[in-house]
């Protein structure tokens, strides 16, 4: 099981690299061909979409994880197989009912003016075919990821991405001409497009792994279908409650940030290109900087559900500790170094400088992201779902709070959101922590905590005096590049003077670990 969970981390940690690097460079493209304001009518679609797409799936995918898990260490193949087909079933039908109600509901949310921007519509019906195949594709990753197989999901997750970016590119530049409206919605097919093509990967792996299962394993009882429905709706209630609730923040910025910056003076295509700022560069860049968190809280629910199951509590205790401690190694140092590097980093990528101050603002929230992920899969994996869903809703009234004062202030303005982020996500992050010291026992070591911060802010003052001497003798793409490795080979040398990376910690890399 320690094998498959550090294998699975390192792939999907690469399968995540090689989807954000894709997804990079579309929306550096695509920023292009649609502008602030393209981008921001986009967006404008998107926490719709993800609402409806959380609520299709319903937190049935992880659940699956979790109880696949569970069979697995259990060696009870069969009720695993069964749980799946069941729990597919109750999928599609969700997630077609979704797709009816989104398509059809296009037009009220736009004549209601629930989204402002009547421009939208085009992207919201676009959008709708994409939550059925997308919500298919949880299901068959959230099985697979129970067996702790996480090449299916990373394979279907750079085909998907793959497929989804040359069509969204395609569909945006050919409907250009006819207005931003059609070009955005144009952009918005990419999305059931690569759903389809995942699905077909994961289709192969699924029914390569049914083949492989023993057919003589110790024999269960059969659970009766009520039975496993009752159990997966208990698990994913609360997990789906959760998932729900950051397309909720969305929707709630989408109601909130644009109205409070018209009151702070801005017009509304003024307010719409900001709030594409926000969330379609700056908070990218977030989503970038915590491929490894995310990869590592994949793997950790059913390997935490595994040893859950089999009552190892040292081994929970030491993955929990080991997946918060890497979660800082990382987190801490990309903060620093997306909040010295914000106005290049825009600059080079979306060409958009005027995204510096949200992004600058919107980097600390990194680190709080990184520990939430990894924290709320701990407590997932540890039957204790209900907990994040609680500290997400005291989280989002905070978030409210401070966009509905901040955002309206014309000193802040659209930096007034970012700093709402980075409430929200640092009180969810905290609370979590509260609950699994309660849980387990464990709590974070501030010696950890300051050997990451001492390293990254040393690293930090480097990098803006590097990139200042560099950008006078060479082009913003090298002085960027040099700047970022000479900052990260700063950040590890320190981190190894001051013990916050040891050999052991080396030793236990994949593949390199041997030569240490």
């Amino acid at each position: 099981m320690a094998n498959k969970f550090v294998s699975g981390t390192l792939i999907l940690t690469l399968s995540g690299f090689v989807v954000k690097v894709i997804g990079s460079v579309n929306w550096i493209i695509l920023s292009r061909i649609l502008g602030g304001e393209g981008i921001g009518i986009y967006q404008m679609a998107f926490p719709i979409y993800l609402l409806a797409l959380q609520v299709s799936s319903a937190g049935i995918p992880i659940a699956i994880s979790i109880v696949t898990a569970e069979k697995a260490a259990k060696q009870d193949y069969g009720g695993a197989q069964r749980i799946f087909r069941i729990s597919l079933t109750l999928l599609c039908a969700t997630a077609l009912f979704l797709s009816i109600i989104v398509f059809f509901g296009s037009r009220f949310l736009i004549d209601h003016q629930i989204i402002r921007e009547s421009r939208a519509y085009y992207s919201l019906i676009a959008l709708a075919p994409a939550i059925f195949f997308t919500t298919i594709i949880a299901g068959y990753r959230g099985y697979l990821q129970g067996w702790q197989q996480m090449t299916p999901t990373a394979l279907s997750q750079i085909v998907e991405q793959l497929v989804r970016v040359v069509v969204m590119l395609g569909f945006a530049a050919l409907l250009l001409p006819y207005g931003l409206d059609y070009a955005a919605g144009g952009a918005s097919l990419g999305a059931g497009a690569g759903g389809v093509a995942a699905l077909l990967v994961l289709l192969y792996y699924y029914y390569k792994l049914k083949r492989t299962l023993p057919t003589d394993g110790p024999i269960f009882p059969q659970e009766k279908g009520m039975q496993i429905l009752k159990r997966l709706v208990i698990l994913a209630v609360p997990i789906s409650l959760a998932s729900i609730m950051l397309p909720v923040v969305s929707n709630l910025d989408l109601l909130i940030v644009p109205r409070r910056l018209e009151a702070a003076g801005y017009s509304t295509a003024q307010a719409t290109e900001l709030f594409g700022y926000l969330t379609g560069m700056s908070v990218p860049l977030i989503n970038l900087a915590t491929i490894l968190t995310a990869a590592m809280a994949m793997s950790l629910v059913p390997a935490i559900s595994h040893s859950f199951t089999l009552h190892e509590t040292k081994d929970i205790y030491n993955r929990t500790a080991g997946a918060i401690r890497i979660a800082l190694m990382v987190t801490i140092p990309f903060s620093v170094m997306l909040y010295v590097m914000a106005e290049p980093v825009v600059t080079f990528i979306y060409n958009a400088p005027a995204a510096a101050d949200a992004t600058r603002a919107v980097a600390i929230a990194i680190c709080f992201l990184g520990l939430h992920q990894v924290t709320t899969a701990i407590l997932q994996g540890l039957k204790k779902p209900k907990i994040p869903v609680i500290n997400m809703v005291i989280a989002c009234s905070a978030k409210v709070l401070c966009n509905w004062f901040l955002v309206a202030i014309p000193a802040f303005g659209i930096t007034g959101a970012s700093y709402a982020t980075v409430a929200d996500i640092g009180v969810a992050a905290g609370l979590n922590l509260f609950f699994i010291y309660r849980s387990t026992g464990y709590i974070i070591d501030i010696k950890i905590i300051l050997k990451n911060v001492f390293s990254a802010i040393v690293m930090g003052i480097a990098m803006y005096y590097a990139y200042a001497l560099l950008q006078l003798h060479i082009g913003l793409f090298l002085s960027l590049l040099l700047t970022c490795i000479i900052g990260s080979v700063i950040y590890i040398g320190l981190m190894i003077l001051n013990g916050g990376v040891t050999a052991e910690d080396a030793q236990k890399m994949p593949f390199f670990g041997r030569f240490f």
